[in-house]
């Protein structure tokens, strides 16, 4: 009988996740594409435009003080309005912005479109985290987070050879390779908007495309989840400890994320690659990470521990920094950065299913956003960081030796979860 339950909710929970993921990871690739494609745009842009390597990654990274001031506002509307209207809101917003950064001429311009996309798109990511906590239960959560988040690595896949034979563009109709980029990785993404607006559902309850025994085994399977030290009301969860050790958690880990995924394409063209071989070779390296993605988050859903595997997978992506930081030989650097680069996107699949454990309600909206909010300044030290020191060392070797230190803190605060969240 118990068997027989279990291959219910298992077809149950498959069905919803192939009526709301492919919409939600379409719309995540487009928005990794619009946040990380200036990396491939800088091949050409900045000498365009004039822009230093510390101007660049200044600039990179002023997306996420945007990003971080509305993260917590935005998800608070999305709480009262809803998912379905808010999330679509927000991807029109990063869409239009994204294609706008056509008009950059200097770094001025640059800074204030980088900030403006960054505050169209606050909200996505913990408004969708808050949307799927509706629909799954803890026992699918991480396999169901990391295939909404594997979109993260896979837009690194697509964008690569897709930025590269965009900047092949160039002088078409009189328009720059890098404004091609923008105007084809950004525009679809309002279509996509309205799109996600005909096809999410709110709640269970309202799906039409469910059975009523289908909504019933939706609804114990969440409603039955035991948390551990559970919080409801918002303001203990912004102060609770375990809310600001994640905090700093994905700080850490996102100062590599953000360092390694905007920088990566100058990297590589240390290897005295061209542009569209530069794509492909970043498409092999982010290939590697989403299988990681994957991979890890199966093994996690089916009894790994979470709070351990996530200070593991931090641990990788610094020790593979390391490993690129320590060799002089391209290729082996190469391979230190898909180590790290593995490990960080499968922290990415465990990290975000740990505070569903111990929030709920309007606690969960506001207390992912604001962990989000945290996090996500890391993507604004690791870009500025990597640029500053590269202009002032000549080599891109000590801001892979800064992330790496982000990394390893990352990997021990994890392990202190131990102490804090519960046995698993």
């Amino acid at each position: 009988m118990a068997e027989t339950l279990v291959a219910d909710a298992d077809r149950v929970f498959s069905k919803v996740a192939w009526r709301l993921l492919p919409v939600l990871t379409i719309a995540y690739v487009f928005n990794y594409l619009d946040r990380n494609n200036i990396g491939f745009a800088a091949l050409t842009m900045n000498r365009d435009v004039g822009l230093t390597a510390t101007q660049f990654g200044r600039g990179a990274g002023v997306l996420f003080v945007g990003y971080c001031f509305l993260e917590v506002p935005s998800n608070m509307i999305l709480y009262r309005v809803g998912a379905r209207r808010w999330l679509s809101r927000i991807m029109i917003s990063w869409g239009l912005i994204s294609a706008a950064t056509i008009f950059v001429e200097g770094p001025w311009s640059f800074y204030l479109l980088r900030f403006l996309l960054g505050a169209g798109e606050a909200g996505f990511f913990p408004g969708v985290a808050f949307f799927l906590g509706h629909w799954f239960p803890a026992e699918y959560r991480t396999r169901v987070i990391a295939w909404f988040m594997v979109a993260i690595p896979v837009s690194s896949v697509i964008g690569g050879a897709l930025s590269g034979a965009l900047l092949q563009m160039d002088g078409l109709l009189g328009l720059a390779g890098w404004k091609w980029l923008f105007i084809v990785e950004g525009l679809p993404v309002a279509v996509l908007g309205l799109v996600v607006l005909a096809v999410l559902t709110e709640r269970p309850e309202e799906a039409s495309w469910l059975t009523d025994d289908e909504k019933r085994v939706i609804r114990e399977g969440v409603s039955g989840e035991v948390r551990h030290r559970e919080i409801r009301q918002l303001l203990p969860a912004l102060k609770d400890p375990r809310v600001l050790i994640l905090g700093a958690v994905q700080f850490g880990f996102l100062v590599g994320s953000y360092g390694v995924g905007i920088w990566l394409p100058q990297i590589i063209k240390l290897g005295h690659l061209s542009n569209l071989q530069i794509g492909f070779v970043t498409s092999g390296v982010y290939a590697v990470a989403s299988a990681s993605m994957i991979l890890w988050a199966n093994h996690v859903d089916r009894g790994g521990n979470k709070v351990v595997n996530l200070a593991l997978s931090c641990a990788l992506g610094g020790v593979g920094l390391l490993g690129a930081v320590v060799t002089e030989n391209f290729w082996l650097s190469l391979a230190g950065l898909t180590l790290s680069l593995a490990g960080i996107n499968a922290a990415r699949g465990i990290f975000f299913t740990i505070p569903m454990r111990f929030l709920t309600g309007i606690a969960l909206a506001g207390g992912i956003a604001f962990i989000n909010s945290i996090g996500t300044a890391g993507g604004f030290v690791g870009p500025y960081a990597v640029g500053w020191l590269t202009d002032e060392t000549g080599s891109f070797t000590a801001g892979l030796a800064f992330m790496a230190a982000f990394l390893l803190a990352s990997a021990a605060l994890a392990w202190s979860l131990k102490f804090f969240v519960g046995a698993d």
